[in-house]
Order: C-alpha cells, then sequence, then structure tokens
C-alpha cells in the first residue's frame, strides 16, 4: 500500500477535506474512527477520473489511521456485469490500494433496504404511485413548484400491500414506484417526492431473480453508507444537491447518520469522461476495446505504460476542491515522465532504421560494450550491447545537405555513437529512385566508449542498434484522441466523434531494438534513448514484441510552467 503522510499538526497543509477529517479527529466527533469508501457502480470500467476519488478515499483513511471500503453499488441490473466488477477490482489494487476484509456489495444490503422503505411508508413517508415516468418528470414542475400526485394519498395498508406486490412480481416495468412524501414545492427538485424504487424485472449479477423492485441510487447510498458506518461519505460535486436528501432519508428512519462532503470532478484537457460517452467508442470500434492505450481508462493507461505512482502523485499534485476546473493533459504526463524518468531502464531501439556500414571495422567481428541501464539508478547496473560493422541509426538522424543546425550525421561530418565510437560519414548509397538506402562509414577504434583520446569534440550522439543481432518489433505512437481541447464541446449538427485524432495511432513495422529486450515481459515499461518512454504490449509475445509509446521525452507541461514563470 501507498506510503501515507501522517495526519498531524506538523503535516502540510490539508486540503478541505482533509481538514474538515482532522478537525473531526480533534474534536472526537466519530469516536476518533475514520471510515471512508469508494463506490463505483459495476456498469463500466474506471476511468482516469475515478482515480482521483480513489486516491481521495483510500489515501485519507490511511493518512488518519482508518479503513476504506470498496463498495459496489449494484442496484441497476440491467446495466450491471460481473466484468465490470472484475475488472474494478483489478484496478483500484495496481493503484496500490488495499481495502482489506471491507469488500462490500449494495445487494448485500437489498432486504435492509426494504424492511426501512416498510418502514417509512408505516410512518406515511411514503407511497406507491402509478404515474409513468414521464408523468412523474411532468408533475415535478419547474421553478414555481410542482404538483402532487393522484396517489400520494393512497392509505398505508393500500401502499404497504402494492409495494409487496410490487416485491412478488405482479406488476410490469415502469407501472408503478415507491416514492418518498416530502414537499412538491420544494426549491430543491430532488426533494420533490423522488422515486425510491422502481419494478425491474432483470436478473441480477449476484441476486438472480431474487428481486424484481430495485432501489434508486439516492435512496441505497445514504443506507449503506449508514449500515457500514461511514463516517465521511466524500462525493462529487453534482451530488452536493442531493446531499439533503441523503439526510432526510437518515433523519427520518433514525439510523446512523454519516456526514456527506462533496469535491469537484476532474476533467482533462483532449478527453471525455463521460462513460456513456466511452461506451459508444467502443461498441461503435472507434477504439480497440475499453483497455486501447488511448482510452482515459485505467486498464487503457496501464496498458500505454503509466505507473500507479505516477497516477498517484497526480492526484496530490492537483488536491480537491469545491469548484470545478479543467486540468491540462501536460500535466499528467509531467507526473509521469518525473516517475519513469526515475524507474525505466534505458535501451536503444531505431524506430525508422537507415543501414550504415563502417568500411574499416573487421568484418565478421562483433564485441559488447557497456551500457548503463539507468543514470537515475546506480543500482540497475549495466548490460551488454553488441557491436559490429553494420549497424542501424534513425533516418532522420542523417541528412545529405544538412543546414547549418543540423549537428547530427551528415557527410563529412563525425559523430558519437552512444556507448561506442566516433564515425564518420564517407559516402551516401541509393537506389535507382535516389532514396538513399544505405551510408558508409568509417570509426576511429581509439574513441571506444565515447570519448577520444586527443580530446576532440563532436556535436551530436546517437542511439543504434547492431544490425546482426537487432530484433524486429511493431511500435505504436499514441497522440490524444482528440483533436479539440474540450472534445464535450460540440458544435450543433456536429458529434464528439467528429473530433476523433486520425493520427491517434501511428503503427510502425520493422523497427529494430537491442537483443536485451527479447525477454521483456509484457506491461514492462522502458526508455528508447532520445525517443520516449515505451510499454511492452499487453498481447505482445516473444516471436513478435510490440511497443506502445506511453509518452515522449519532452515535458511540455515544464515548459509551460516555465513560460508563466518568466512573465
Amino acid at each position: 500500500m501507498p506510503q501515507a503522510t501522517p495526519a498531524n499538526e506538523n503535516s502540510k497543509k490539508f486540503d478541505f477535506v482533509r481538514q474538515l477529517v482532522a478537525d473531526d479527529c480533534k474534536s472526537g466527533k466519530w469516536d476518533g474512527r475514520v471510515i471512508t469508501r469508494f463506490p463505483p457502480e459495476p456498469n463500466g470500467y474506471l476511468h482516469i477520473g475515478h482515480a482521483k476519488s480513489i486516491c481521495l478515499n483510500f489515501g485519507i483513511a490511511s493518512e488518519f489511521g482508518g479503513k476504506c471500503h470498496l463498495r459496489f453499488d449494484d442496484t441497476n441490473p440491467e446495466k450491471e456485469e460481473q466484468e465490470y466488477v472484475d475488472s474494478i477490482i483489478e484496478d483500484v489494487k495496481w493503484l496500490g490500494w488495499d481495502w482489506g476484509e471491507n469488500l462490500f456489495f449494495g445487494s448485500d444490503y437489498f432486504q435492509q433496504m426494504y424492511d426501512w422503505a416498510v418502514e417509512l411508508i408505516k410512518k406515511g413517508k411514503a407511497y406507491v404511485c402509478d404515474l409513468t415516468a414521464e408523468q412523474t418528470r411532468e408533475y415535478r414542475g419547474g421553478v414555481e413548484g410542482g404538483k402532487d400526485s393522484p396517489y400520494r394519498n393512497r392509505s398505508i395498508e393500500e401502499n404497504l400491500d402494492l409495494f409487496e406486490r410490487m416485491r412478488k412480481g405482479e406488476f410490469p416495468d415502469g407501472s408503478k414506484t415507491l416514492r418518498a412524501k416530502i414537499d412538491m414545492s420544494h426549491p430543491n427538485f430532488n426533494m420533490r417526492d423522488p422515486v425510491m424504487y422502481r419494478i425491474v424485472h432483470a436478473s441480477h449479477h449476484r441476486t438472480g431473480d431474487k428481486w424484481c423492485i430495485y432501489p434508486m441510487y439516492d435512496w441505497a447510498h445514504g443506507l449503506e453508507d449508514s449500515i457500514e458506518k461511514i463516517t465521511h461519505s466524500i462525493c462529487t460535486l453534482e451530488f452536493e444537491n442531493h446531499r439533503p436528501l441523503y439526510d432526510w432519508f437518515l433523519d427520518q428512519l433514525g439510523i446512523y447518520h454519516p456526514q456527506q462532503i462533496e469535491f469537484a470532478r476532474l476533467n482533462f484537457t483532449y478527453t471525455i469522461m463521460s462513460k456513456r460517452k466511452l461506451l459508444k467508442l467502443v461498441q461503435n470500434k472507434l477504439v480497440a476495446g475499453w483497455d486501447d492505450p488511448r482510452m482515459p481508462t485505467l486498464c487503457g493507461m496501464r496498458r500505454r505504460g503509466y505507473s500507479p505512482a505516477a497516477i498517484r502523485n497526480f492526484c496530490t499534485k492537483i488536491s480537491v476542491n469545491k469548484f470545478n476546473s479543467t486540468i491540462d493533459f501536460a500535466l499528467l504526463e509531467h507526473c509521469l515522465r518525473e516517475d519513469l524518468n526515475k524507474t525505466s531502464p534505458r535501451v536503444m531501439a531505431v524506430l525508422n532504421p537507415l543501414k550504415v556500414v563502417i568500411e574499416n571495422y573487421p568484418e565478421g567481428k562483433v564485441e559488447t560494450l557497456d551500457a548503463i541501464n539507468n543514470p537515475e539508478d546506480a543500482a540497475a547496473g549495466s548490460r551488454q550491447v553488441p557491436f559490429s560493422r553494420e549497424i542501424y541509426i534513425e533516418r532522420d538522424d542523417f541528412m545529405e545537405d544538412a543546414p547549418k543546425k543540423f549537428f547530427r550525421l551528415a557527410p563529412g561530418r563525425e559523430v558519437r555513437l552512444r556507448y561506442a565510437y566516433f564515425i564518420t560519414c564517407t559516402d551516401v548509397i541509393k537506389d535507382s529512385a535516389g532514396n538513399i538506402t544505405e551510408l558508409r562509414c568509417t570509426y576511429d577504434p581509439a574513441t571506444r566508449g565515447g570519448d577520444s583520446p586527443d580530446g576532440r569534440k563532436v556535436k551530436s550522439t546517437l542511439h543504434w542498434v547492431c544490425a546482426e543481432k537487432a530484433i524486429d518489433a511493431e511500435v505504436r505512437l499514441y497522440e490524444h484522441l482528440f483533436t479539440k481541447e474540450n472534445p464535450d464541446d460540440v458544435e450543433e449538427g456536429r458529434d464528439f466523434t467528429d473530433y476523433i485524432n486520425p493520427n491517434s495511432l501511428i503503427t510502425l513495422k520493422g523497427c529494430k531494438i537491442e537483443p536485451f529486450l527479447k525477454d521483456a515481459k509484457p506491461l514492462s515499461r522502458w526508455q528508447f534513448e532520445r525517443l520516449g518512454y515505451f510499454c511492452v504490449d499487453a498481447n505482445s509475445k516473444n516471436d513478435k514484441l510490440v511497443f506502445n509509446r506511453t509518452a515522449t521525452l519532452r515535458d511540455e507541461w515544464a515548459k509551460i510552467k516555465q513560460i508563466q514563470t518568466n512573465k
């Protein structure tokens, strides 16, 4: 489990949620207990927005010596599947959090919820309503207030009978609901006799066909928190207007009453967070599934090469607040580079290979050179890199007619090969169409290791791979999935999918990588020197290695902050 900062007076300044928790601990409000929960609905895959809530809830529990429950709000059988339950458990574990024995399901409490609903009916606080969903919306009214349902004043006895028959399956879907009896003229629309139960004849992924009435989230939410003795029920800001209803239900029942706290959800540039829209991308095959590395899902980010530590660090940096805002995606990538720079072994790979023949190097000779695995981590050690007469360099590292500020390889120019020798280009070989197919060079044997005994300097160092020992690989280059900074800001007559970036995935075949990577494990992370951070794809095989580019080396966020600092 990630290391947490102790919650004491010497700690750094708290965000407003942690400050509330700290104040409660100091006052003894909850007898020193801190119990939070992360309550996902298992109707889709978790995304980076959920990571903020996960890290907040589990982080607070860890920092204040408490517990965080993982609770599935599985009250909608038509949209929920065991597949989503399994993926959520995997994602929360991957982020580094542990709920111990505190794994719960809202469906575990269906009987208790039903009994409490009966209690409200007996108190005259709930009634069975026959209005359709459309009629219910119409009766709710506008700012001037709504009007009572014609079924609002049914007797307690009739309501109890109808509710029991609803449970027994006597009525079709949508024909009746159970509603709270509050105030149809209340200024808060959520308090205008909200629906507590609806009829849904559908099999539940855990309870099967035992139930055909299911609780609405506003009814189930507070009851689940109460049953589990949650102290701080932390929600996103859209539930702020639901808090009076949360409180009303608990107060009417006279049961344990947690505190609901709201914070702003996470929004990103060039990203969508809507489960409905993400599902559309998957169903319309606009992406290659929920774990497509372009998706903001945690499984997609894991496949792309994001590390749990980078995501946790990002969530710490952005903190929490009470107003909605949009975070620049470059900040997440900055946190990612910070972590990968420290933890990723360095290797050499050539994505667009150009063959180089070193004419004065002995034919048939293959030597090994020492290469540093990670300059940020001395314990990572070194590896042996093969070198021979023929090597590959990046095609972009050579120009026949080089401009003044191009310092890489060109005819007559000397450059350094990383960990190897100085080489000088002596000839350029072309095909009949004038395309460069090969370079001829010479090397200086005295520069082995990359330094010249006579002290002469070169202006460029190139990465390379040995042609004889290189391994072929496929490399997938990823960019933002959308070209529009806010894909949700859709012009009239257009759809958010119209802004999908046609260059969000570019696949390169025939790339050359050093043999050190031949046994690289799926999801292992590497830095390709001078190119960026890459991850072995989850579906990669030893006989067909596939790498996903996680991020380039260039840090746009650092550049943005530098510009802001200099203003």
